[in-house]
């Protein structure tokens, strides 16, 4: 079992997603009609199906993909030790958003 999680481990490490992911250009994203053109067409296309959760989870996933790309998440480890007193606010802040997203989808009565 550790021999195939390490394997895995190691194929996600292979693949560079993290850097990908880093080296995002935002301003060439959200500029770019290739992916603004259908961004948008689905945004228009939820709003006319009036599908609120969806929107939502949409608004959840940029604000989180936002925010991981801030100065303050670049200083939650620093010489490869996490800093408790920046990360607590981060697992309070997660917890409250999954909390959120939990209510919405399985809390409430349509």
């Amino acid at each position: 079992m550790g021999d195939m999680l390490t394997k895995l481990l190691d194929w996600v490490e292979s693949t560079h997603i993290r850097e990908q992911v880093a080296d995002v250009d935002y301003v060439g994203l959200f500029t770019n009609p290739w992916f603004m053109v259908p961004f948008v067409l689905l945004i228009l296309y939820l709003l006319y199906k009036q599908s609120f959760k969806d929107l939502i989870v949409i608004v959840c996933f940029v604000g989180v993909w936002w925010v991981s790309g801030t100065e303050y998440m670049n200083t939650l480890v620093v010489n490869d030790e996490v800093q408790i007193s920046k990360i607590l606010p981060v697992l309070f802040g997660g917890a409250a958003l999954m909390g959120f997203l939990i209510y919405l989808f399985f809390g409430r009565s349509d």
